[in-house]
């Protein structure tokens, strides 16, 4: 491809790139985000037909140019059952551009943990647009209104969302909250998941309201971590947990404000094999807090992410077993969340856990 703006270039993404986005995705996810996996499976096959798709850091980006944000929302373990037909992200991001009467220049993930992580590079792939080297969670999230967007003040809509039979919708005005609530509605008669776009946002704006050089962060983990399963968190700044046998997994449906349905919540129990220590994960859509005999020794926006001891590959809250052999690994969070002012949209009390924040 190329150059997209003016002498910008880029990381142009091949193949090769591909397994390390793909387990760098994966440990961002904390243990939730969707199994990165089907995302690198659609991603191999337009590089593998010739399409091309090129990741630009924001300084190869004009200030005015247009941002995209897109990313699949809803169940994401339906996607592999109801596959996508290829054209609903395109008409999601149609949508915002036709409410907006703007044009997109380029298009940015919603999250970069987990499935959300690829996804966006193939958008890019369909559309001939670039990927910005960016996204707005850092990390494996559930809900929209804990973007990075509606933590920093900034509107959420018009958004809209395009399921893959073909209806779109889009809301034209809300909060964050709105938004979370009324796309988890129309999720339950769409299939279980959509795609999803948020209004266009001018280069210039989003230093303030995104988490920089995520894409570029996560094949650089992934590398790390394909080559040295456990050993590369250290060379993060992060830790090792805990590595032993997982003794009991429980789940439990989640009880949200004012006695209302949420997603299930559980808990994990790692023997630690060399302190003998047991470590407690708490979990929702992903893993929250980590208690090592009675004490909090880290939680969100930190990641946890759990890997099978043997292979290093993470192992989702809703895939994890009693009698795995794991390695429990704590990685810094991206600093805007770091920001007091931020903090509370990701901290252990938006998931209703009466702790404070315990991070690296």
């Amino acid at each position: 491809m190329p150059a997209v703006f003016g002498h910008a270039v880029g990381m142009r993404i091949d193949t090769h790139d591909v397994a390390a986005l793909e387990r760098g995705v994966s440990l961002l996810g904390s243990g939730g985000g969707g199994y990165g996996g089907l995302g690198a499976l659609l991603l191999r096959q337009r590089l593998a037909a010739g399409r091309d798709v090129v990741v630009l850091d924001l300084a190869e980006l004009p200030a005015e140019a247009r941002v995209v944000p897109v990313g699949v929302v809803g169940a994401t373990a339906v996607f592999s059952e109801k596959l996508p037909s290829g054209a609903e992200f395109g008409a999601a991001v149609a949508a915002v551009e036709r409410w907006t009467g703007t044009t997109a220049d380029s298009v940015v993930s919603i999250e970069i943990g987990g499935m959300n992580g690829v996804i966006p590079l193939v958008v890019g792939c369909d559309l001939g647009l670039p990927v910005v080297d960016a996204d707005l969670a850092g990390r494996g999230l559930p809900r929209l209104d804990q973007l990075s967007l509606a933590a920093a003040g900034r509107d959420v809509t018009p958004a809209a969302l395009a399921e893959p039979s073909g209806q779109v919708l889009v809301l034209a005005q809300g909060s964050a909250s709105d938004v979370e609530r009324t796309a988890r509605a129309f999720l339950t008669s769409a299939g279980g998941w959509a795609a999803f776009a948020l209004p266009p946002i001018p280069v210039r704006d989003l230093p303030g309201c995104s988490m920089p050089n995520t894409v570029t962060h996560a094949i650089d983990l992934g590398r790390r971590a394909l080559a040295h399963p456990t050993a590369f968190v250290t060379e993060v700044g992060g830790r090792v947990l805990a590595e032993g046998r997982v003794m009991e997994v429980s789940r439990r449906p989640g009880v949200g404000r004012h006695g209302q349905p949420t997603f299930g919540r559980g808990s994990v129990v790692v023997a630690d094999h060399g302190t003998q220590a047991l470590l407690r994960l708490e979990m929702e859509n992903e893993y929250l807090l980590a208690i090592r005999d009675g004490a909090v020794t880290a939680s969100t926006p930190d990641i946890l992410t759990v890997v099978d001891r043997r292979t290093g590959v993470p192992i989702s809250c809703d895939l994890i077993r009693a009698g795995t052999e794991v390695a429990v690994l704590h990685l810094p969070t991206a600093e805007f969340w770091t920001d007091p002012r931020h903090l509370p949209a990701v901290a252990p009390r938006a998931y209703d856990i009466d702790c404070d924040p315990v991070l690296l």
